[in-house]
């Protein structure tokens, strides 16, 4: 059987294999029984979710498998991934459990689960559900009647409590005579961003915060961030943020219109943590995606750039393992490991203004000395996906592109995780002659792997 989970858990079509009533009530069923027999006792779950019309059956066919298994459900309703991570560890839950989709789009959903750390359960505990889903699956076991609800008495408290918790941890920040365009991006940000940065007295333009279920990240949010770009403008507003719909992570605009990412972020805030002396090993860590312009500008403060594989996992791990201060993902998912174990975009955005508040700088200002290097990326369709240093004409091409790059570019060459593709990524200094290197090496690869 495939893997059920990826690096941000279980994700698909809503309604569909395995995100199906049937499959979810076995995976409820699953958890309750694993967290059973490690407690000896009575396990207690707490769930949230974003603004997609499938939520609430999700979560309820999800209860409906744990309370069957002997576990306690309690919803906080429609909140914020890192929302349900804090609650999970303030409140002493034995895991919570996120049902989004991210930045997908509504017809998706997802199921991700967290412990009490606020780290991901554990791959052992994955493939134990993987295994029940598959045994059920053979049983063609139907749905039971057991009720499936979770009690939400305390949802808005909950809520609350999350939204408490960040204004408490920024407590000196204050936002006077600052105009914030937030862009809600139609989910699970919707109830809670805009309040938040008004407890700290900014003028909040909130848009894209009326959900449907169905509008959840639609021509809005992180990933089209052109129309807060133009509300921005519009506003004469001082920052900009955008949210994805589950809100653990963001991207910006700065005050003049022009788009801030991941990477200008990491920027940002390891000058910041630098000269706050906050700034552990003097290291920052980031993906192979992010622009050399970043390696480049850290380098120039003497400030270490750590690589991983991409994936916030994979940044999490590597933060532990180097007990730096932050890391990230050029897409705006930022990691701040002495304050929480996942990304969470409304966290990241208070740093940030806090970052531009004790400096006196505008957002745009505060860019400035990161010089973002042009890039391309090829893929080549290929029949096999053999080892890159088995082909000696690929070996010498990637060896002579390295070389002409020197210390001003990067080749990054991998295979997707999905497909028969090769991917040839190249940053340099000069967009014309980045382009002419990723087409030779692409049809080097296609002579040899097509």
């Amino acid at each position: 059987m495939k893997k059920l989970f990826g690096t941000d858990g279980i994700r698909g079509k809503a309604g569909e294999f395995p995100l199906d009533a049937q499959t979810i009530e076995i995976i409820g069923q699953s958890l309750a029984k694993q967290f059973q027999a490690e407690l000896n006792r009575k396990p207690s779950f707490i769930l949230g979710r974003d603004t997609r019309e499938s939520g609430s059956w999700i979560e309820e066919a999800f209860c409906k498998g744990a309370i069957k298994a002997g576990a306690d459900c309690e919803s906080a309703e429609i909140i914020t991934t890192p929302g349900i991570a804090f609650l999970t560890t303030r409140l002493e839950f034995d895991a919570g459990i996120v049902i989004s989709a991210s930045h997908n789009p509504f017809e998706d959903n997802g199921i991700k689960i967290f412990s009490p750390t606020g780290r991901k359960i554990d791959r052992a505990m994955e493939a134990e559900i993987e295994k029940d889903v598959l045994e059920n699956q053979e049983q063609s076991l139907k749905s039971s009647d057991s009720e499936g609800k979770a009690k939400n008495s305390r949802a808005s408290e909950m809520q609350k409590q999350y939204v408490d918790y960040l204004a408490g941890e920024f407590a000196n920040l204050s936002l006077g005579n600052f105009k914030i365009v937030v862009d809600c991006a139609n989910g699970a940000a919707f109830k809670l961003a805009p309040p938040l940065f008004e407890k700290f007295g900014a003028e909040v333009v909130s848009i894209n915060d009326q959900p449907t279920g169905r509008n959840i990240n639609e021509n809005c949010g992180s990933l089209h961030l052109e129309h807060l770009q133009t509300k921005v403008l519009e506003e004469k507003a001082d920052f900009g943020v955008a949210f994805d719909g589950d809100a653990d992570r963001s991207l910006y605009v700065d005050n003049k219109g022009n788009p801030v990412d991941g990477d200008a972020v990491l920027w940002i805030m390891a000058q910041h943590l630098h000269r706050e002396d906050k700034l552990n090993n003097q290291t920052v860590v980031a993906t192979v995606m992010s622009n050399i312009g970043l390696e480049i500008a850290l380098n120039s403060k003497s400030i270490k750039l750590v690589r991983t594989a991409v994936g916030d996992k994979y940044v999490l791990q590597e933060l532990l393992k180097s007990n730096a201060s932050i890391g990230g993902e050029q897409s705006g998912h930022i990691i701040f490991p002495f304050h929480t174990l996942v990304g969470d975009g409304m966290l990241t955005t208070l740093f940030l203004l806090e970052a531009l508040r004790a400096n006196g700088k505008t957002l745009s200002e505060m860019t400035s000395g990161f010089i973002r290097f042009p890039q391309i990326l090829v893929n080549v369709k290929v029949r096999e996906k053999l080892p890159f240093e088995s082909i000696t004409e690929i070996v010498k091409a990637t060896e002579k592109i390295e070389k002409d790059l020197g210390t001003k570019g990067r080749l990054l060459l991998r295979y997707s995780g999905t497909e028969n593709l090769a991917r040839v990524m190249i940053e340099g200094e000069n967009q014309a002659q980045i382009e002419t290197q990723a087409n030779h090496l692409a049809e080097v690869i296609r002579k040899n792997l097509a």
